[in-house]
């Protein structure tokens, strides 16, 4: 080194953990990604220098703290706990064609209504393609602007220029940047440009939304660090045959994770679903057996879902298990308690259950009213409308669930009943297969 200067030297890094070393290696030695560590830029000389930072105080006065803006979608803005945060970027997941684009679209309709101006930069679709579906949704407002753009750095000189209300880039994975190596979509690509989209929000106030993909597993495709660098996170599922979507919170810095929000696919877009509960179990037969109303916990939300299960003799070696909407090894454990505790011989009968209108729950408190299900499919009684929750132990104990009163009140709401659940009393299996009268011993 020759007098102060300071050498600068490239560095490597992980796509997934974000790993950072001076060595190229093959693999990851942090989180053991296969993948080769990716050569990054140089570290600036002048790091570590003072700069021009805004500082304030913890407990300065809230007039400096900017509020939330509500999108005008109730079910959107619950999901992100009230409304868009300025200078906030949020992603935007979901298969192809699940709706993203549309929803987002409408959501920048209201907003530009309410706030200012929009920009949608698209470079997946064509201006033209973009104002065919702002037609068919029924965007009224013209400060709603459109443009193809796959440059970042063209987009952030646009928005710098016309200072719109929010910027949404469809998809992260179609734009990138000029100063970085390889094509669009690739992990380097990705996380760099999402990195100047974010700096950008922060330093100018405007909140950013990013549209991406997902991949076979359902994961975003890109870098994992990806969701680490926004401030939150939404998933729009559901099933194309359904209609219905479920906009889900993975993460939000700004209000609480795992709240729902529930749209219905119609021609004229995405329209809001006030009362699903109501909705998922307005078609339901009572008089068929093996069905279940299970009122599921959603965020701070009460839905109650109906799970339907059909039992059948089989030849095969192994009977079939196809399961829908539920964690398979969970239900797998629950066949084997029943065998166990409920005196029902399952190995030689094929069994499928499913949660009807394509949402999916994940909690153990569907233990009880899944295992319900089986028993009335496999004795042909139908059990009308009860409804139950509850884990259910290994040893046939009924273990109690999160929220007793809220699922209760959403039961009582939409009238149904008798509960079966710990809250009214039964903590064994026994006892509740013999209340439902859906008991083989």
């Amino acid at each position: 080194m020759k007098g102060s200067a300071r050498t600068t030297k490239p560095t490597y890094l992980c796509q997934q953990c974000g790993h950072r070393s001076t060595k190229w290696m093959g693999f990851c030695p942090q989180c053991r990604s296969p993948e080769a560590l990716a050569e990054t830029a140089p570290v600036r000389s002048g790091a570590g220098q003072p700069g021009d930072f805004d500082v304030v105080a913890a407990n300065a006065p809230r007039t400096t703290v900017k509020d939330r803006h509500p999108t005008g979608i109730g079910e959107l803005d619950r999901v992100l706990g009230g409304g868009i945060v300025p200078g906030a970027a949020i992603l935007v997941g979901g298969e192809p064609g699940v709706g993203k684009s549309t929803l987002l679209l409408q959501a920048a309709d209201r907003i530009a209504e309410a706030f200012g101006p929009v920009l949608v930069a698209t470079a997946e679709e064509s201006t033209h393609q973009v104002q065919m579906r702002a037609r068919r949704v029924g965007v009224q407002s013209g400060d709603v602007s459109i443009a193809s753009i796959h440059d970042v750095d063209e987009i952030i000189a646009l928005a710098t220029d016309r200072s719109p209300a929010v910027v949404i880039v469809d998809s992260i994975q179609t734009v990138s940047t000029l100063d970085t190596s390889g094509s669009a979509g690739g992990v380097a690509q990705v996380r760099d440009s999402a990195s100047r989209l974010i700096s950008f929000a922060k330093a100018s106030g405007t909140p950013i939304v990013l549209v991406g993909h997902v991949t076979k597993d359902g994961s975003i495709a890109g870098p994992r660090t990806l969701e680490h660098m926004v401030d939150v996170v939404l998933y729009l599922e559901g099933d194309a045959d359904v209609g219905l979507r479920f906009l889900r919170s993975i993460k939000n810095r700004y209000g609480a994770v795992n709240e729902v929000g529930v749209f219905d696919m119609t021609a004229e877009g995405l329209a809001e679903v006030p009362d699903p509960s109501g909705l998922l179990v307005a078609h339901r037969d009572e008089s068929a057996a093996g069905s279940v109303l299970f009122p599921t916990i959603e965020g701070k939300r009460p839905v109650v879902v109906e799970i339907q299960a059909l039992v059948v003799a089989s030849d095969a070696a192994q009977p079939r298990r196809s399961v829908t909407g539920l964690p398979p090894s969970r239900v797998h454990q629950i066949l084997g308690v029943l065998s166990r505790h409920g005196g029902f011989p399952m190995a030689k009968l094929e069994v499928y259950v499913a949660v009807m209108g394509g949402i999916k729950v994940t909690e153990p408190a569907a233990d009880l009213p899944v295992a319900l299900a089986i028993a009335s499919a496999h004795t042909q009684i139908a059990l009308n409308r009860i409804s139950a929750w509850g884990e259910l132990g290994l040893t046939g104990d009924i273990r109690p669930s999160s929220r007793p009163a809220v699922r209760t009140g959403e039961i009582e709401r939409i009238s149904a009943g008798p509960i079966i659940s710990p809250s009214t009393g039964y903590t064994r299996l026994s006892d509740a297969l013999a209340s439902a009268a859906v008991s083989l011993v």
